[in-house]
């Protein structure tokens, strides 16, 4: 049928919404924000706070939903003596970062930079496998290059000759960013160059994307990060589809504004106002691109800076709770995820 991978988003995807996003049936795993590796063994604390999931073994999003580790960095032996220390605190499987376009971390010779020199690619999975592989999987995530998509299939090989046992490819180079369009037809090449299993990512918005890119890519799986924010229900409803052949509602406004508020009222317990603020307008930004009522409930919110009056902006004019909404709370309170 084809697993759904949530993807990985420094700053955006956090365990809160790894909550949110998975507490209706869709996701088959996640994959944690990137814990930074320079030169030297991390301590437990680094990974608590980056996975709080693993103060409850093993990790787990509250529905669960498995919750993966990754590591980015570009010294093979500091990776590996953070993989064994992750190990040793329950991580279940440890996801390498080669595809980060951020141009700080690529100055500071990390994520996509590496795929410069396919040798640097092989030398990090090899050192991590050969410490934790015997353990837990290794996997990585990659894009088709730095500049250029010359270097792909070496890439990705690479990885699988040094341990991994999954490749997650993001279908741009970093120099392209998320500009459209997606090259799925390039991630189909590596698959056919690859034993391993590959996972689609890239520009996956709806079900017609989904299946252009398993099309295209030849992949039964696929990764989703900007579509599921996007969209919260994508993924169940791609979950759906594959099971039925039926075509679920367009997701509404009420139950998107329903999954802000729980966003919020969650981040407000630990976090300052005015960053909740932040990071409820940063989800939104996100909804924009896809929905015209959310984009224009976008432009009336986007200079709120108290709090509860951004919040009574996203309640507002919702006079009837929706299907969708009500499902996802009831599915929450069961604490319940269906396989």
């Amino acid at each position: 049928m084809g697993r759904i991978g949530l993807a990985p988003m420094e700053g955006v995807i956090d365990s809160v919404t790894r909550d949110l996003l998975t507490r209706l049936p869709g996701f088959d795993w996640t994959v944690t924000e990137f814990v930074r590796v320079v030169d030297a063994r991390l301590p437990p604390r680094v990974y608590h706070k980056t996975c709080p999931e693993l103060a409850r073994l093993p990790a787990r999003t509250p529905s669960g939903v498995p919750v993966y580790l990754q590591l980015l960095g570009s010294d093979p032996g500091a990776l590996a003596a953070n993989a064994r220390q992750a190990l040793h605190l329950g991580v279940s499987s440890i996801d390498l970062n080669f595809g980060c376009p951020a141009k700080l971390v690529n100055r500071h010779d990390g994520g996509a930079s590496l795929l410069r020199d396919p040798r640097r690619v092989y030398a990090a999975v090899a050192a991590v496998h050969d410490m934790v592989g015997h353990a837990i999987p290794v996997t990585a995530k990659i894009r088709l290059g730095f500049s250029n998509r010359r270097l792909a299939l070496a890439c990705a090989g690479a990885a699988e000759a040094g341990g991994a046992t999954q490749l997650v490819v993001h279908a741009r180079t970093r120099d392209e960013g998320y500009r459209p369009p997606a090259h799925w037809e390039w991630i189909g090449r590596i698959r056919r160059h690859l034993s391993i299993p590959v996972v689609a990512n890239g520009d996956i918005w709806s079900l017609e994307d989904y299946w252009k890119a398993r099309t295209l890519s030849g992949c039964q799986d696929v990764m989703l990060g900007r579509g599921a924010l996007a969209d919260p229900w994508l993924a169940p409803r791609i979950r759906h589809w594959l099971r039925t052949g039926e075509r679920l509602p367009d997701t509404c406004w009420q139950a998107r504004a329903a999954i802000l508020v729980a966003y919020a009222a969650t981040q407000r317990e630990k976090l300052q106002a005015r960053v909740v603020v932040s990071l409820v307008k940063q989800w939104l930004n996100q909804m924009r691109y896809r929905d015209a009522v959310a984009a224009q409930r976008f432009e009336q919110l986007k200079r709120i800076t108290e709090l509860d009056a951004l919040l009574a902006g996203l309640s507002a004019h919702t006079t009837s709770q929706p299907q969708q909404e009500i499902s996802w709370q009831r599915n929450h309170k069961k604490g319940a995820h269906v396989d």
